[in-house]
């Protein structure tokens, strides 16, 4: 990782600081009714007109992260000290939070947290928040994007460490330069030369040159980089810096196009609020403050902390830490700990045919092999059976009687069964293997006793140039965190 040291001087600190978080709160309010749709839409205000600012995961989390470190004796940036405030203060079950969670109460540490068992590893939430570091490091990018890291590769692996180390980079960057072509070459240089985060930002760049129109564009970055998934970073990034460019230093339509461009909208908006709020404090203007004000909202999932009120304490609490911190560099020995590995076993067979709808469950064929996958999220190469279906049994343990969601996603059809009996099935569809957003051809809420349970999952083929793919999860059908431990065969 290479970055081009900045070194002219930092003017009006606090108000870029202060400016960040406002543009970061009218981003994330402006976008969030419009989160998780397609898109493309014609925003060019708030919709509602809100009274405050929404709360949002976006800065919920850099509150915490701050909040912690105020508490420190000794402060420093440390992905452990990250993780133990996942454990104690974060109650969000969304994809990759919830998985991270879960791998926590299994007893591991980070990366692995990020890394192990998570279809999520590439999503935004890792991304949106990167602010706080560019603030305790303002004009020292490398600093920047090496708190970045130890904050994403708690929750995070690949696309999505690289797209907070990016935007840090970039942020800190925007404290002592403005112009984006200087900035941006600079954030892509913090990246490998591999990143589809850095190759997506890069084939923006080129786009916008050759036809400036953002829709144009779009079309291109859905083509080339679009997901299934709607938080994916590579796509979403490559929105937020559409809008950037497009908006050309004009806050309003900076936000407004990020939005329209669909997907993640409150995190792109969000994200490309915040940097232009670093790049010029006078930029935001009145229309946008007066509906949302300056209290901090923060999200009932966190929990165990006292923030500050407004927007206004928490900047002053950031300058702080930026003077408590020093320059401080994280410890790389922190990495060090042992890792775990757990053992996931499966019985795998072939049928011809995919069962009916509701039909009794199928016996194992007698030339079913056992192996050992790498986690409840699997993939096995197209290939790899000769049959048109795949026939998987996994076993799950309970230790006490209880009502769980049980859910098993795949992008093919299927068939699944609990214990003999018929649970659901699908005909093919979108990946989305998280308790809040688990299609309902995808899960069950059942009641289930105390021990060993049987899963069952017929998939038929996928066509050629896909592996199979699936996930298999076991969650709390009312607080949708997932359950440790239900899977673990061995440790």
């Amino acid at each position: 990782m290479q970055i081009q040291q900045t070194i002219a001087p930092i003017t009006r600190y606090r108000d870029r600081v202060m400016s960040c978080w406002l543009g970061k709160a009218v981003g994330g309010t402006l976008g969030m009714p419009f989160e998780c749709q397609d898109g493309p839409f014609d925003v060019d205000f708030y919709t509602p007109v809100p009274t405050e600012m929404l709360p949002n995961d976006d800065l919920d989390l850099q509150v915490l992260w701050a909040c912690l470190l105020d508490k420190m004796d000794d402060i420093h940036v440390d992905r452990h000290v990250l993780a133990a405030g996942w454990r104690d203060h974060c109650e969000f079950p969304w994809d990759e939070y919830g998985v991270a969670l879960r791998n926590i109460a299994e007893g591991l540490t980070p990366p692995q947290t990020g890394s192990f068992d998570n279809w999520f590893t590439r999503g935004m939430g890792a991304a949106i928040r990167s602010e706080l570091w560019a603030c305790l490091a303002p004009g020292d990018p490398a600093l920047a994007a090496k708190y970045a890291y130890e904050d994403a590769c708690v929750d995070h692996d690949g696309e999505g460490i690289w797209a907070e180390v990016f935007l840090a980079a970039l942020q800190s960057a925007a404290f002592t330069e403005a112009d984006p072509a200087v900035l941006l070459d600079s954030a892509e240089a913090a990246l490998p030369e591999s990143s589809e985060v850095r190759r997506a930002v890069h084939d923006t760049r080129v786009w916008w040159r050759v036809n400036p129109d953002w829709r144009a564009v779009r079309e291109k970055i859905l083509a080339h980089w679009g997901h299934e998934n709607a938080t994916d970073v590579v796509m979403n990034l490559a929105f937020t810096v559409l809008g950037w460019l497009a908006g050309a230093g004009d806050f309003s339509r900076t936000i407004c196009i990020a939005t329209n461009c669909g997907k993640d909208t409150d995190c792109t908006a969000a994200t490309a609020g915040a940097l232009l709020g670093i790049l010029d404090p006078d930029c935001i203007p009145d229309r946008w403050l007066a509906p949302i004000g300056r209290d901090l909202v923060v999200s009932r999932e966190i929990v165990g902390i006292d923030p500050p009120d407004t927007l206004d304490g928490f900047t002053d609490l950031v300058l702080d830490l930026r003077r408590r911190l020093a320059g401080r560099i994280p410890d790389a020995q922190s990495a060090a700990l042992p890792l775990i590995d757990f053992e996931f076993c499966a019985d795998i067979g072939a049928l011809p045919a995919l069962p009916e709808v509701g039909s009794d469950a199928p016996p194992m064929p007698g030339t079913h092999t056992r192996r050992r996958l790498p986690g409840t999220f699997a993939r096995l190469p197209h290939a790899e059976l000769t049959g048109e279906v795949l026939l998987l049994r996994l076993t799950f343990t309970l230790p006490i009687a209880r009502e769980v969601d049980v859910m098993f996603n795949t992008g093919e059809a299927c068939r699944v069964w609990i214990d003999g009996t018929y649970a659901f099935g699908r005909e093919g569809g979108v990946m989305a293997p998280s308790p809040h957003r688990c299609p309902p051809d995808q899960v069950t809420k059942v009641a289930l006793g105390v021990g060993g349970h049987i899963l069952l999952a017929a998939i038929r083929r996928p066509p050629p140039g896909r592996d199979w793919e699936w996930v298999a999860l076991i969650g709390d059908p009312k607080t949708k965190q997932l359950l440790p431990g239900t899977f673990r065969i061995s440790s």
